[in-house]
């Protein structure tokens, strides 16, 4: 089968390709059926995340040893079942999260790790939906607790998991302010039923939600999902209401911000760090039903994933630059078959 194989770290977007972190394999071994409750699903598309890319950097905080094959969520058709798997059947469409291996033609997983895509859902948009959609959905819902009628402000609101929160905020009645960079994310943005849109690269940002919020008779933002930090995050403490909540979720300026214990303490701030991955280990059952809401909310058009590069697993090193150099609004996907169908709408 073909995989991607990272058999070195680095920059995966380099453009000298024999010093290429990644490379494209095209006789790697099928995974066998290795269980009694074991399921192969022949993948059919698998998605980009920032935290793939920084694993084959080295600079996340789990670091496989090498080689490996890297992705994480993925959608495909269940290829083969061991004897013991009652809930999937040869055929089904899928979807589901790995540790490592979705950037193959084929994955194995335990029948327990995987979700069964309800009918009429499209297989790309699921496998772009565990990781991006169901950090914002935990956060959110379960850890936040958002609900109607409070304000969410969103960073980073054009990427995978601000995208996410925008829909997801929406889908719980919040009043959504989103922050993003450029004219084209803001008129997608603004397309979504954003309340209101925050152009980063002209507007200043506490200014803008300021105005937004005295226009509104509100009084601040109750809800900061932060997938970027730095300097962005600092600004965005101004405009939090006593009792605020943040969400921290990544760091994808680069630079992990300091929030003042001091004024948390005063303002009875509440500070929420958001690992996804860990509650596969701590918290598998909201996870797991985290994911089935999701789900079900995509079958009935709650939710729209949408997709904004599409790659071949040759394009491997452009689908992480469309990641590094923040060109996607939305999600970067790579897709395994027919390709002509779902090339980039960019």
């Amino acid at each position: 089968m073909e995989a991607v194989l990272c058999r070195k770290l680095g920059d995966p977007t380099t453009e000298d390709k024999s010093n290429s972190p990644i490379v494209l394999i095209k006789n790697h071994p099928i995974p066998q059926v290795d269980s009694p409750t074991a399921v192969r699903v022949r993948v059919k598309a698998t998605s980009l995340n920032f935290a793939n890319y920084l694993q084959i950097q080295g600079t996340y905080q789990e670091k496989p040893p090498l080689p490996f094959i890297p992705g994480s969520d993925y959608s495909g058709i269940v290829d083969a079942v061991g004897p013991n798997v009652s809930q999937f059947q040869v055929g089904d469409p899928v979807c589901s999260v790995a540790n490592l291996g979705s950037f193959a033609q084929f994955i194995v997983v335990d029948q327990s790790h995987l979700f069964r895509v309800p009918e009429g859902c499209d297989m790309v948009g699921a496998g772009a939906l565990p990781v991006a959609y169901g950090t914002s959905h935990v956060a959110l819902v379960h850890r936040a607790h958002l609900s109607s009628g409070q304000v969410l402000l969103v960073l980073g609101a054009a990427g995978g998991v601000g995208l996410a929160a925008v829909q997801i905020g929406k889908v719980c009645g919040a009043i959504v302010i989103a922050v993003a960079r450029g004219t084209d994310k803001l008129h997608f943005l603004k397309s979504m039923g954003v309340d209101h849109v925050v152009d980063l690269s002209h507007e200043n940002v506490t200014q803008s939600i300021k105005d937004f919020l005295k226009a509104r008779n509100l009084k601040g933002v109750d809800v900061l999902f932060d997938p970027v930090g730095g300097k962005l995050t600092k600004e965005a403490l101004r405009l939090l209401n006593w009792g605020a909540q943040i969400l921290v979720i990544g760091f994808a300026s680069g630079d992990v911000p300091l929030i003042p214990a001091n004024i948390a303490l005063v303002k009875n701030w509440t500070v929420h760090g958001l690992y996804w991955g860990s509650y596969r280990i701590h918290r598998p059952g909201v996870l797991e039903d985290s994911v089935r809401e999701l789900l079900s909310w995509m079958a009935r058009g709650f939710i729209t994933i949408h997709i904004s590069h599409t790659y071949s697993m040759s394009e491997a090193s452009q689908a992480f630059s469309a990641i590094k150099d923040r060109k996607a609004i939305g999600k970067v996907m790579i897709i395994l078959d027919d390709m002509t169908s779902v090339r980039s709408k960019l």
